[in-house]
Parts: structure tokens; C-alpha cells; sequence
């Protein structure tokens, strides 16, 4: 099965690649046309960068001790006939840790962040823009043993004092601890990145190998931020113990707000079904153990049942090793690999062409528009000179005073259509005004001084409360705003459709959707660090730091998107209309100076004709080439055949 999720893979680049051939086709068009604007090219450069950066990520999470490591290491590592990742019973995986490609380095690598930087106020998102305080091994790739070995340096502990673990947020003190200790083992690294060039990872492939729930609830970026943008989240359960509360736990806080809100694909690998294969049973009967077992993970989690996927990770491994496709089959790790090739890669590639569609197809078809429009008028004009054969100077004159007529109105339309844009600017300014980050930061600034001034733990939840709840309304503001914008931007289109029959065009509107289940999420994620007994049990300015460094950053950089893309759209949302108005103006122009020239030299009358038919051969092009690159944009990857879940279930039980 991982030649066919390696062969979408390969599909999907080809077709981010020829994604990438049309739109530069497109804009070098625009440029040759002199069509373009910075708006554009701004906009254009944006989605190519995207194209060629973008990356499909799979995020496995779990409590410790699921076989998570082992499953990565069954579905993608199996090539080198051995076992790459660190993976034995216990804890392994301490830290968070991204396996991928650096394209741009020269070497294979392993960075390292020390655990110490949890002590300050930076996010690893932005230690990542810093490599100063990473620690960097070279991979040597050509040896997996030394590749495993390297890779051991992940799980490496140590031991530090009980002050300094507080002071890390790494320990909470146990009330029923008689004796508590003097120190204690906390992980040597906070966070890991792994490049090298692996098939899979070079053809974009992220994996994200998470810790516990423990980790996920120290470090909130990860379920604010990196689970959140994968685009496939893989829950690891053991067979043997079934969904328990810490499972449940993750399950809730961790996942469960992602479900809907970022379209994720989320699957559930019920592992370590080897322990459930009883010899002295019949294969039906195991069978039914298994599918028993996958009902009761399907009904604890409410999730579909088509969703559960029983595996056995180390005996998947195991068969690969030895090509045994029998024990592969039984393992089931071939039906999770079918998910990801059937479901997953065609899921984000999908997401990655709505992105398309919206950020530029709407403009591709816009110049198509426009282009129609030219080639209409320009047949009206042909139709009309080609009329005018034989007619004497009167019938010349009453159309050059239609056409004046014409032109009158369309100078009225136009100035009404400014005005429109005058009342829309300060409407948007309301918006803008609305997201202003200066007025966001008044209220981090409140939060944070009810908070840190409280000298209980209730007192400082509070404050985190009130937080959250100036932020929820201030974006029920901004959403009451934006529909107010919406509807004026709507009447101004429909004015000129109407006047002017411009049926084809219609306005890009301003959703603040996307940031408002953002925001719902990050709430949701919130609670649940504000009622956790770890917040209580953590030394409070910790919580305090983690709390401002994670969420509160995060609600913050929510903000600063919507207003970013708030203003981006204000400039470009009258573009359309604008540029037909530009278009349609200086048709009328050329129509009343050619009846001029047509009235003053009767020959000027052919040679305008035939500059007509010549125009509308070559829009006829135009429009055909334009026709070909919205074809292109919109061509989706081609199909694949695979078997269910359903049917991969049945072989695995037996």
C-alpha cells in the first residue's frame, strides 16, 4: 500500500507543479496585456510561494505507551529493515517531534531545542525563525544504524531539582506523596526537527510524532497550532486497555475542537490487536473480539465506525522486515495506508484548490469577463459600422448622438460608483477599527494585570475568563461589521448589473467565519487549560506565562489575520467592478471617436470594419487562452480506486 500512497503523492506534486505552470502563464498574460496591477502580482506571488512551500501533514498523537512510534515506523520506515525511530515499552517520545525534508539545507539533519527555553516567552514557532538556539547533528543517511542511533538523542532524560522542574513546568506536586523527591527526570529536549531525504518526505510529506497528554497540556502550541494545521490527525488506542480516561482526555481537549472546524481527516488506530490473537480460539472468534472492540472505541469516542482502524504497528513492522504479505494483511496496517492514499491526499489537495479557486480563479475568471465583454461590444460596434454601408451622414450622426448619450449616463454611473467606494472606505474603517491590535493589546494588558494582581488560583481562571470573553465579543463586533460591508458591497454590484447588464460579475465578500471558529476553538482549548488539575496544581506564574506565550498569542494573531485580510480585501473588492467600468468607458470613447473619423471620410468606414474583425479574432484567442488556464486550475487529481475500511476490517479480523 505505501507505493500507492507514495504513487498520490507523486500525483499531487505533479499537480501542485502544473498548478504552479498556469498561474505564471496567467500573470506573465496579465503583464503582456498590461492588465496587471500590484495587487495582482502581490496576490499571484503569495500562491505561488504557498504552492511551492506547501506540505501534507499527518500528526500522530497518543498517551504514552500506544505503540505510536512503532506505527510510524510500520507505515513509513520500514525500508530500512529495521526499526528507525526510538520505540520500546515505556515512555519513549518525549518531545514533539517533525520528520520532513529541508530542500534548502545541505545535509541531513537532527535539531534540537533545549528544554530550558520552556523558562522564557518565545513560542517554537518563533525559535524556528532563530536556529542560534537549536543544537544540530548531522544524519548520516547512508547507514540506518547510525540514523537510529542519532535518533535515540530524542528520548535522552535528565535529572534536575525539584525547583528547576516547577520552574519549567514540568512537575506538580503529588498532595498524597509522603516523601516527595529531591529531583526528578524531565526530558533533555522540547522540541525535535528531523530532515532527511526520505521518498515520502521529499515529496512533501510532514509526519508530527506528539508525546502524552502531559506534553499536549504543557505545551498548548501543539493543539493550538501544529495538530490544527495538519491535515490528517492519526489517535493511537491500545487494544488491550481500550479508550481510558487520560485517552479520553486527549480525545476531548486535544482533537475533538478540531473535528469540523479544520476539516481534518481523523482516524483512530486501535493498536496492539496482536495481543487479542488467542490460539486456543477459532479466527471467528478473535474476529468478533476485534470488531466488538472497534464498536466500543467507535461508540466511547463518537466517532464512525469506518474511522476505527485495528492494527497491530509492531507485527505490521515485523512483516515488512521479512515480506510476509500474510502477516502484513492480518496486521492491518495496509488499510490505515489505504486511508491515508484514498482519503487523505485527495482531502488536502482538494483544500489546496478551493485555496486556488478563491485567491485566484476568481480573478482568472474575472478577466475572462472582461474580456467577453470587449469581445461582445466590439461584435455590437461591427454589427453596427457593417449597417452603416450605403446610409447617408444623418443615420451616422444619430448614432454618434446615442453614443454621446451613452457617454453622458456612464459619467454619472461612474461618479455614483465613487461615491459607493467613499461611503464603503469608511465602513471598512469601522471594521478595521473593530480588529484594531493596539485596542486587542488593552485587553491583554487588563487580563493580564487582573491576573498576575490575583492571589488565588480562582482569581487568576477568572482572569483568563474575562480575557476570552472580550475577545468573543469584540469579534461578534467584527462579524456584525463585516455583514453591514458585505451588504453595501452587494448593492453597489447589483446597481451596475442592472444598469449595464453585467451579469457575469459578482463581488468577492469579507467571511470572518474561518476566524470565528478560530477564536471558538481557541476558547474551547482554553477551558479546557483553565479547569485542568495541572493548571491548578502549577506554580502560578508558570501557568501565567504559558497561558499569555500560547493563547493569548494566538488569540491575538487571529485577530491580526482577520484585519490583514480585512484590509487586503478592502483594496481589491471594487477591483473588478472598477476595472469594467475603466473598460466600458474607454469602449465609448473609441466607438464616438471612430463614428467621427467614419463621418468625415466615408473610407474610414472599411478600414474601421476591418480593425473590428481583427479585434474580435484576436479577443476570440484571448478568451481561449484564458479558457485553457482556468481548465487547468480547476483540473482535479485523477482518480484512485480502494477498498473500504469495511472490507480491510474483515481481513483483519481473521
Amino acid at each position: 500500500m505505501k507505493e500507492e500512497f507514495t504513487q498520490r503523492l507523486q500525483a499531487y506534486s505533479k499537480w501542485k507543479a502544473s498548478m504552479i505552470k498556469h498561474i505564471k502563464a496567467y500573470h506573465n498574460w496579465l503583464v503582456k496585456h498590461e492588465l496587471n496591477d500590484p495587487e495582482d502580482d502581490l496576490r499571484i506571488f503569495e500562491v505561488v510561494d504557498g504552492l511551492s512551500s506547501d506540505s501534507l501533514t499527518v500528526a500522530f498523537v497518543a498517551e504514552f505507551s500506544r505503540g505510536k512510534t512503532e506505527l510510524i515506523n510500520g507505515i513509513f520506515f520500514a525500508d530500512y529493515q529495521r526499526r528507525l525511530l526510538p520505540s520500546a515499552a515505556g515512555r519513549t517520545t518525549m518531545c514533539p517531534t517533525e520528520l520532513f525534508y529541508d530542500s534548502v539545507a545541505e545535509e541531513a539533519y537532527i535539531r534540537l531545542l533545549p528544554i530550558e527555553t520552556r523558562a522564557d516567552d518565545t513560542t517554537i514557532a518563533e525559535h524556528k525563525q532563530n536556529p542560534i538556539n537549536w543544537t544540530t547533528m548531522p544524519l548520516d543517511v547512508d547507514s540506518p544504524d547510525k540514523m537510529a542511533e542519532s535518533f535515540n538523542e530524542i528520548i535522552k532524560l535528565k535529572s534536575v531539582s525539584v525547583e528547576e522542574a516547577k520552574r519549567l513546568g514540568l512537575y506538580v506536586e503529588d498532595p498524597h506523596d509522603a516523601a516527595p523527591p529531591t529531583e526528578v527526570e524531565i526530558p533533555l529536549w522540547r522540541h525535535a526537527l528531523i530532515s532527511f531525504p526520505h521518498p515520502l518526505l521529499k515529496q512533501g510529506l510532514v509526519i508530527l510524532d506528539t508525546p502524552g497528554l502531559n506534553a499536549l497540556g504543557t505545551e498548548p502550541e501543539l493543539t493550538m497550532e501544529m495538530i490544527p494545521k495538519a491535515q490528517a490527525v492519526t489517535f493511537i488506542l491500545a487494544a488491550d486497555t481500550g479508550v481510558t480516561k487520560s485517552d479520553s482526555d486527549i480525545w476531548r481537549n486535544h482533537i475533538m475542537p478540531h473535528i469540523d472546524v479544520e476539516k481534518t481527516g481523523i482516524t483512530v488506530a486501535l493498536n496492539k490487536i496482536d495481543t487479542l490473537w488467542d490460539e486456543l480460539k477459532d479466527e471467528s472468534a478473535v474476529a468478533s473480539n476485534i470488531a466488538k472492540q472497534c464498536q466500543l472505541t467507535s461508540k466511547s469516542l463518537n466517532i464512525e465506525a469506518n474511522k476505527v482502524f485495528p492494527v497491530s504497528a509492531q507485527k505490521g513492522l515485523l512483516a515488512k522486515i521479512k515480506n510476509d504479505d500474510k502477516l502484513l494483511e492480518k496486521s492491518g496496517l495496509d488499510a490505515l495506508e489505504a486511508f491515508f492514499s484514498n482519503d487523505i491526499v485527495p482531502a488536502k489537495q482538494a483544500i489546496v484548490r478551493d485555496h486556488l479557486t478563491s485567491k485566484i480563479g476568481g480573478r482568472i475568471e474575472g478577466t475572462k469577463n472582461l474580456l467577453s465583454g470587449r469581445y461582445d461590444a466590439a461584435k455590437g460596434q461591427l454589427k453596427e459600422l457593417q449597417s452603416l454601408s450605403g446610409k447617408n451622414t444623418d443615420v451616422i450622426l444619430q448614432l454618434m448622438n446615442k453614443a454621446r448619450v451613452s457617454q453622458t449616463e456612464y459619467k454619472k454611473n461612474v461618479e455614483n460608483f465613487q461615491t459607493s467606494r467613499h461611503v464603503l472606505t469608511q465602513q471598512v474603517k469601522t471594521v478595521l477599527e473593530t480588529l484594531s491590535i493596539e485596542s486587542f493589546d488593552v485587553l491583554i494588558a487588563k487580563a493580564r494585570k487582573e491576573m498576575t494582581g490575583s492571589w488565588t488560583t480562582a482569581g487568576m481562571k477568572k482572569g483568563m475568563a474575562t480575557f476570552f470573553d472580550g475577545a468573543k465579543h469584540t469579534m461578534e463586533q467584527v462579524n456584525w461589521q463585516a455583514d453591514k460591508s458585505n451588504e453595501l458591497v452587494e448593492a453597489v454590484y447589483q446597481r451596475f448589473r442592472d444598469d449595464h447588464n453585467l451579469k457575469d460579475i459578482k463581488p468577492v465578500l469579507y467571511s470572518t467565519k474561518k476566524y470565528s471558529a478560530q477564536l471558538e476553538r481557541l476558547f474551547t482549548e482554553a477551558e479546557a487549560f483553565r479547569n485542568s488539575s495541572v493548571t491548578t496544581m502549577t506554580e502560578q506564574s508558570f501557568v501565567i506565562k504559558k497561558f499569555f506565550v500560547s493563547l493569548v498569542s494566538h488569540a491575538r494573531n487571529i485577530f491580526f489575520q482577520a484585519r490583514q485580510d480585512a484590509e487586503a480585501w478592502a483594496k481589491s473588492v471594487m477591483t473588478p467592478l472598477a476595472t469594467r467600468i475603466k473598460d466600458r468607458k474607454k469602449q465609448l470613447e473609441q466607438h464616438l471617436d471612430s463614428l467621427k473619423k467614419i463621418k468625415s471620410s466615408r473610407e474610414k468606414l472599411e478600414e474601421k470594419i476591418q480593425e473590428l474583425e481583427a479585434m474580435c479574432t484576436d479577443l476570440e484567442d484571448q478568451i481561449s487562452t484564458i479558457d485553457s488556464l482556468l481548465k487547468g486550475i480547476y483540473s482535479p487529481l485523477p482518480g484512485m480506486g480502494g477498498k473500504s475500511n469495511a472490507e480491510q476490517v474483515e481481513k483483519v479480523a481473521v
